[in-house]
């Protein structure tokens, strides 16, 4: 059972990679890029990043890999912009939970 420390630096977390998405110059990160949904482990080593793109699962797993090769920088990113005792090294993981909620959305509005 996740602990309240654990989520709140999940969500922390969740906050900065957003603003640190934004600044990466990597041209695979596109701008329409979101976070589905962050496990942290519970002693905070570790971290699983579901991220998904409007575009489709392509776009997100172009993206996954971009995030991928930026790691060390997002993680040194994390560790100055949040005061944690560790930082925790990220898992990136395409989801394409945008596209899938856009498409029942449309499907609803034409019924």
């Amino acid at each position: 059972m996740p602990s309240f420390k654990t989520a709140r630096n999940a969500e922390d977390i969740k906050r900065e990679l957003t603003d640190i998405f934004r600044s990466l110059k990597d041209p695979r990160v596109t701008g329409m890029l979101s976070i589905v949904s962050l496990d942290l482990s519970g002693d905070g080593s570790w971290c699983k990043v579901y991220v998904s793109s409007l575009e489709g699962l392509e776009t997100a797993q172009n993206a996954v890999k971009g995030l991928t090769s930026a790691a060390g920088f997002i993680r040194r990113e994390i560790g100055l912009r949040l005061k944690m005792r560790h930082t925790p090294q990220f898992l990136f993981i395409a989801d394409d939970g945008i596209a899938h909620s856009a498409e029942i959305n449309k499907k609803l509005r034409d019924l």
